[in-house]
């Protein structure tokens, strides 16, 4: 995404993120707990979100708008494949967006121990779990343009947007477009904008149009979505680095008929899942959740894009929200669903248990991909490609409430406390790892004693 504006505003860093951004099921027995669901607070602040449709060489992109300022010093400049005609640009609905996100959002599970005194066996552990075309400034027509080796391929206007459509023989001349038609162009652009002219790629300009967005009646603006054909399944990124202030986030949701999407120019990698965590962490998740991905971000050096999710959008366990309906599914550009038969997604009151539609499961499978980078680390577009892998993952965390009873009720309780005292040192030490926090505060908040800090290993050999 390239983002312009005329005079100082703010915009969060995550508009500027990319080049596309305006303004097999396992047994139902496994997951025996409750879900206790998502953060409450955005897990990610700022994050762009993006969902793609992909089949075959057909693509549908939504982009989340989270540009915060007036309409009329919103605009922006997305490189795409082709040129888009009117039909090929529709406006999207915000809260699909929440909803795709809510669905797939890493999650937090909790058990309950059972009574150690009626099973007498060993404590069951679990799964570890526009500006407005405006008045005061002319935008250039297509006699400056063509001077300039810049063509306006299309222009119209859709919802509350104004769109133009435009290709360019040289960057410096559709830098100079640009500027002249009111647009503050960051240092560097014509270097960003050179290889999507080399690719022959065109470039969608949009901006608010006032009169329409008062029609509206919202105080947001609201996504955008194009489709097109072309072999290309990638998204470009590169162009909305030269006006970010530092690192960014990005939230990318896949849909694909077949299996779980990755990308082929970096590394996919999965987040730690499972893992069980102590109790307090139930309200700080968002906190443990942010500081959890910063360690994996530096870990992999800001260099991998990360798989948090992929599921059949027919059905989940546990459940953070209802998959989306067939219907919803369409919105967000899932064509193929006119041609195929599948289950109904259903989504039960309370969320913890899986199912699955008896008439089998709906042809889209969902990949949520979260990568944070910068022009350093990430000096290329995302290219990806869908594979047949249709594994379920979820980053899940998961944590024990302890069994209430007294120690003394039976010789299982007293050995269930036994082990009770280890889980929740290794609980500690767990989250520790994950996070970087340090190990003597996790233990102190976590209610255990100093002496909990499990010993070191040469310990068992030398002594104390």
């Amino acid at each position: 995404m390239f983002l312009f504006h005329r005079i100082p505003i703010r915009v969060s860093l995550a508009l500027a993120i990319i080049a596309l951004f305006l303004a097999t099921p396992h047994d139902a027995r496994a997951f025996c707990g409750f879900y206790v669901g998502k953060a409450d607070e955005p897990l990610v602040n700022h994050a762009s979100q993006v969902v793609i449709a992909h089949h075959d060489d057909k693509t549908v992109i939504s982009l989340m708008n989270d540009y915060q300022g007036e309409p009329s010093d919103f605009a922006l400049v997305v490189p795409v494949p082709v040129v888009l005609q009117k039909g090929q640009v529709h406006i999207g609905d915000r809260e699909l967006f929440q909803k795709i996100d809510a669905y797939s959002s890493p999650r937090l599970v909790e058990y309950y121990d059972p009574d150690p005194c009626e099973i007498m066996r060993p404590m069951a552990m679990g799964a570890a779990a526009g500006m407005a075309r405006s008045e005061a400034a002319a935008v250039p027509g297509y006699k400056e343009a063509d001077a300039l080796g810049v063509k306006i391929e299309a222009e119209y206007t859709v919802g509350e947007y104004d769109i133009v459509i435009l290709s360019a023989k040289e960057s410096m001349g559709l830098q100079t477009w640009l500027q002249q038609s009111g647009y503050k162009i960051p240092i560097g652009a014509d270097r960003a904008l050179e290889p999507y002219i080399r690719s022959d790629m065109k470039f969608f300009v949009a901006k608010v149009n006032l009169t329409e967005h008062n029609r509206t009646g919202l105080t947001y603006l609201r996504p955008l979505q194009f489709a097109f054909d072309s072999p290309k399944f990638m998204l470009p990124i590169r162009l909305g680095m030269i006006n970010s202030q530092g690192p960014q986030d990005l939230v990318v949701y896949m849909l694909t008929e077949n299996g779980r999407v990755e990308t082929t120019n970096y590394r996919t990698v999965k987040l730690p899942t499972g893992m069980d965590i102590p109790e307090y962490v139930r309200d700080d998740f968002g906190d443990f959740y942010k500081a959890m991905f910063d360690e994996q971000v530096k870990h992999n050096d800001m260099r991998a894009v990360f798989t948090e999710y992929v599921w059949n959008m027919g059905w989940c366990d546990p459940c953070a929200g209802p998959p989306l309906s067939r219907d919803e599914l369409k919105s967000l550009g899932v064509f193929w669903l006119d041609d195929q038969q599948g289950g109904v997604p259903r989504f039960r009151p309370g969320g913890f248990m899986p199912y699955q539609q008896p008439g089998g499961p709906t042809p889209v499978m969902l990949t949520r991909l979260h990568v944070r980078y910068s022009a350093d680390t990430f000096p290329e577009d995302l290219i990806f490609q869908e594979t047949q892998d249709q594994e379920n993952f979820q980053a899940r965390y998961v944590m024990h409430r302890p069994w209430d009873g007294s120690p003394t009720a039976c010789e299982g309780a007293r050995n269930y406390f036994e082990e009770l005292n280890k889980r929740k040192a290794h609980e500690a030490e767990t989250l520790a790892d994950l996070t970087g926090w340090n190990l003597q505060d996790v233990i102190k908040k976590a209610g255990l004693p100093p002496e909990s800090q499990p010993k070191p290993w040469w310990q068992g050999i030398w002594g104390s």
